[in-house]
């Protein structure tokens, strides 16, 4: 594999293509239609809060008619209410940003955009920024930005065994799930983990496109056994052990699967992978694995710190016995509808130009995250406090005119909504 152009980061303008995404599996309207439910406060409960907007019922469109930071104490916001949209992109500057806690969901046709998630060591052990749980599919996280996961910061789970056939644990389990233009960054080593995101075994139908992944030790990302996905136009710098990696452990499918054996499929088209300071990687894509996964790659390219290339892949030797082998394929098994890759050559590019929670209003730590890509500098941390620690920018606030957004997209009908 060898390099492709240097990257270039051209100055950002107003485009509405910071509100659009490729729905790839997960064909959801989200609220669309339903009532507009505005948050008026920053507390973290309460009348017109963020949390009482979620868990109301119905259709509901979420929009913020407040601006600045809500301290969750430890909470995790869990949406179990299907049909809604929360839409960060209507608040105020410096939008909408959740410390010390996270948000989970366990039902379908969700839709959130423009929100910064920070947990960070006070938000407890162990928990994402934001995972979609048991019950979750038609769910789209797009333009949102995630820090400081204590576990991992992205990720899309569920227990991938629940049911007596295949069918069912896929059903159970996170499916037809979009995690598009997001920037998920500085996972936090607490207990030795540091991971980017997980989509747990049996997890289908999953897209991740033109997302940026920075600092974490794995799992940028990591696919579990028997998942199904594909990762596309997305920007991976200084991963400390792996890259994009797949595994399958033969004494959880005997434990909890009866002792099934079900093929992995991935496709990986136009991803770029850039190591820095603290990368140890092997390869772009690699298996730790006692089974097979079915792989298709195309554009690809992955580089270490000074500049030669990786192989694009490898199966590891790290697991006793490891007999899982990556079986390449001639042409995509998994391909979402209605995504069209962009030329790998581009995405570095795009990935300044366009991911995370408000591009046109970005905070400093999504700056300091795609800068580091830029310098080709930054580290894998283990405290917020290493880095700038918990936002706490002014609050603002600001009435929500629905005339001036496109319901239907909650696209901002000129940049003087935002």
């Amino acid at each position: 594999m060898s390099s492709p152009p240097a990257p270039t980061s051209p100055a950002f303008d107003f485009d509405d293509s910071h509100f659009s995404y490729p729905s790839g599996w997960a064909q959801t309207d989200g609220g669309r239609g339903g009532q507009i439910i505005r948050v008026t406060t920053l507390n973290r409960d309460g009348a017109g809060s963020l949390r009482n907007a979620i868990e109301a019922s119905g259709p509901r469109i979420i929009v913020f008619e407040v601006g600045g930071v809500i301290d969750l104490q430890g909470l995790i916001l869990d949406i179990r209410n299907p049909h809604i949209t929360i839409a960060g992109q209507t608040a105020p500057s410096p939008g909408i940003t959740l410390i010390k806690g996270g948000i989970q969901t366990y039902t379908h046709d969700i839709i959130i955009q423009h929100l910064r998630i920070r947990p960070g060591t006070e938000g407890g052990n162990s928990i994402d920024a934001l995972e979609t749980q048991r019950g979750s599919y038609d769910i789209i996280v797009d333009h949102c930005s995630f820090s400081w996961g204590t576990d991992e910061t992205l990720s899309a789970a569920g227990w991938g065994f629940a049911g007596s056939n295949l069918q069912q644990w896929r059903e159970a389990t996170s499916h037809r799930i979009t995690f598009s233009n997001n920037i998920v960054s500085e996972s936090l080593n607490t207990n030795g983990t540091s991971y980017g995101s997980l989509m747990e075994d049996n997890a289908t139908q999953i897209l991740l496109y033109g997302n940026y992944y920075a600092h974490h030790l794995e799992r940028s990302p990591n696919f579990g056994g028997g998942t199904q996905g594909a990762v596309i136009n997305n920007l991976i710098y200084n991963p400390g052990q792996k890259f994009v990696d797949y595994t399958f452990a033969n004494w959880k499918w005997d434990r909890e699967g009866g002792g099934a054996r079900v093929n992995g499929i991935i496709t990986a088209i136009g991803n770029i992978g850039r190591g820095g300071p603290s990368t140890r990687a092997n390869a772009f894509f690699e298996t730790v694995s006692n089974g097979d996964v079915e792989y298709f790659g195309a554009d690809n390219w992955a580089t270490r710190f000074d500049g030669s290339p990786y192989p694009e892949l490898r199966e590891s030797t790290f697991l006793n016995n490891p007999q899982g082998r990556i079986l390449i394929q001639s042409a995509p098994t998994m391909m979402p509808p209605g995504v069209s890759p962009m030329p790998s050559s581009q995405v570095e590019a795009y990935v300044h130009r366009s991911v995370g929670a408000r591009p046109w209003d970005r905070d400093a730590i999504d700056t300091r995250v795609l800068d580091d890509h830029s310098s080709r500098s930054g580290a894998l941390i283990s405290s917020q406090y290493q880095v700038e620690g918990y936002p706490a920018p002014a609050s603002t606030a600001r009435p929500f005119d629905p005339a001036q957004w496109d319901l239907n997209t909650m696209t901002p009908r000129s940049s003087a909504a935002l």
